[in-house]
């Protein structure tokens, strides 16, 4: 067996002791480093959080006061039109037909309200007075302002998008005359004037409708689109972006979205006016410079002290040269007793190796010889009911009785499915392996058992007495081996009966949490109930008994979830107890 500790190797050089150090200062050092990472990693993790919180309240508020100035604009705009709808001078040139100063007074009007601009349309959608003197004469029949002003008897306001890529936002009204449309006035609003206004404070904001689609947005290639498709990387970064990026997103607060590619700070506010929300991205620039400028002061104290350390650790070094000299003699030393340890250590192992196959040849041997026992003993039953089923066939086929001949045969044949399930069943016992359980009704495997008892119960004339609910008590189980338990318990019972003058078996069925099946003789009840479930343990005489019914009863329980106990009645006999859980109607139905 080789071992690095006892190698000899060359004395230690007095000029590399410097660069030797002991667990101890490893130890230090390590510590050292450690509470370095972890300081750094702690201040960088909660200044983050802060400086992120403070630019988060930053844009909240400015969101908080863009969405006040957009809210304010369309109201100021909004009442616009309900003033004009009710001019007597707008409303006499649409029925006259005479729009000679009609344009200036809406021009005298923009100046007095603020508005961006405002259009008369005649009841065909003709602009016959606006502000803009070059827009008269065009027809906006078609236009989403004059239709549903038609329609409405209202202010509505409608948003229509340009060909150059922005939305016009107008409010209009229908010009009534004793309650009959004569023509609608239409007020557009310049909100257009934000964007130029919100793109000096963040690195994108935006106004989304009710649909989710952009309408303001400081990116004009945004307008249009939803956020998803504003979102989108429209360019893959190189390796070297990618590098970048990682190592910039490390040290910081997961994303609340990329823009560009790059990590930004999602804040959000509702505009109160037909579902609008504004939407701002902000950059974690800002607050990564000032959570690294914190970062570096610290590196440099740390990598300061891990100097001094290092310097320190070198002098002491250089003063323990001489002890290093005097204990390399010792280790030598140290090396040959290890040596020899060793080589006795080989020698015990190979001992232990053989002592352990001797034990193992020796479990095997014993294995075989409680399975042997194991095969007689539960293949005993059914050969003696085998053996009186043919006595019976035999004096049937004399009195010339051949139906009730062929039922003896019948049984004969079950008896020896049994015993191939019973040889089958020991294989699984011997390896600690089970076969697919099922639900079984246990008061059919107390009939099959009975049923199996028979001969022997009928020679005994003992008196059974069978207390079974109405209802099936179904539990998990394989029935074979359930019922071999059963028929274990019952001969049990009948061989501790043998000498009582009345012999008494009552069997127990109950349902309750525990499916529990009691089976109680009026016998000489049990001496050792300490070892009673141990195999080979009988108090019956040679030839009668291995002692290994019990043992593999209790082990064929313990495999079905349960658990097989004993104890002796007060008025004299033994009671066994088989509690097996029961299966619910749930558990039933999902089987």
């Amino acid at each position: 067996m080789a071992n690095p500790l006892v190698t000899q190797g060359p004395e230690p050089d007095p000029a590399d002791l410097p660069r030797r150090f002991s667990w101890r200062v490893r130890l230090v050092i390590g510590l050292l480093l450690t509470v370095a990472v972890a300081v750094v990693w702690v201040t960088n993790n909660w200044l983050t959080q802060r400086y992120t919180e403070t630019t988060r309240n930053r844009a909240e508020l400015r969101l908080a006061l863009y969405s006040g100035n957009v809210m304010s604009e369309l109201q100021r705009n909004s009442v616009v039109p309900l003033l004009l709808g009710r001019d007597p001078a707008l409303i006499g040139a649409l029925i006259s037909g005479d729009y000679s100063v009609t344009s200036q007074r809406l021009i005298m009007l923009q100046g007095e309200i603020g508005a961006a601009s405002i259009l008369l349309l005649d009841n065909h959608g003709r602009v016959v007075a606006a502000t803009d003197r070059n827009r008269i004469g065009q027809n906006l029949r078609a236009s989403p302002a004059f239709v549903e002003a038609q329609r409405a008897k209202d202010t509505v306001f409608s948003s229509t998008k340009r060909d150059s890529g922005g939305y016009e936002f107008t409010f209009s009204r229908s010009v009534l005359s004793d309650t009959k449309p004569v023509g609608v006035i239409v007020v557009e609003v310049d909100l257009m004037k934000y964007e130029r206004s919100w793109a000096g404070f963040a690195d994108a904001v935006l106004v989304t409708d009710s649909s989710g689609h952009i309408i303001l947005s400081t990116e004009p290639s945004w307008r249009g689109l939803t956020m998803e498709e504003a979102l989108a990387v429209r360019d893959a970064p190189s390796a070297i972006e990618r590098a970048i990026k990682a190592t910039a997103d490390w040290t910081q607060v997961p994303p609340d979205a990329y823009l560009r590619g790059e990590a930004v700070m999602r804040n959000q506010a509702r505009i109160p006016f037909r579902g609008w929300k504004l939407i701002s991205y902000t950059k974690y620039d800002s607050v990564r410079e000032r959570v690294n400028a914190f970062l570096a002061l610290e590196i440099m104290g740390f990598a300061i002290l891990l100097a001094l350390a290092f310097y320190l650790l070198s002098r002491k070094a250089w003063s323990r040269s001489v002890v290093f000299q005097q204990e390399s003699a010792e280790l030598r030393l140290l090396n040959a007793r290890l040596q020899r340890e060793i080589a006795e250590r080989e020698k015990a192992e190979k001992n232990l190796e053989v002592a352990e196959q001797t034990l193992a040849q020796s479990e095997k041997l014993a294995a075989l010889g409680e399975m042997s026992a194991a095969v007689s003993h539960e293949l005993n039953q059914p050969l003696a009911a085998m053996k009186t089923y043919l006595a019976g066939a035999r004096l049937l086929l004399q009195r010339r009785r051949p139906d009730e001949a062929l039922s003896s045969f019948q049984r004969i044949d079950d008896l020896i499915e049994r015993m191939g399930a019973i040889t089958r069943q020991l294989k699984s016992y011997a390896r600690k392996g089970g076969e697919a359980f099922e639900p079984v009704d246990v008061r059919l495997c107390v009939s099959s058992a009975l049923s199996m008892m028979e001969p022997q119960l009928k020679r005994r004339l003992v008196k059974i007495n069978r207390s079974l609910p109405r209802q099936p008590v179904r539990v998990m189980a394989d029935r074979i081996r359930l019922e071999q338990v059963i028929i274990n318990l019952l001969r049990n019972a009948l061989d501790a009966t043998k000498d009582t003058p009345e012999p008494q078996i009552d069997l127990l069925l109950s349902a309750g949490e525990t499916a529990t099946l009691t089976v109680r003789d009026n016998g000489h009840g049990i001496a050792d109930l300490d070892t009673l479930f141990e195999p080979f343990y009988t108090t019956k005489r040679p030839g009668e008994g291995v002692g290994l019914g019990l043992a593999i009863s209790s082990g064929i329980v313990n495999d079905l979830g349960g658990r097989l106990t004993a104890h002796n009645a007060e008025g004299g006999g033994a009671v066994f107890e088989v509690q097996l859980p029961i299966l619910s109607k749930e558990v039933e139905a999902a089987e």
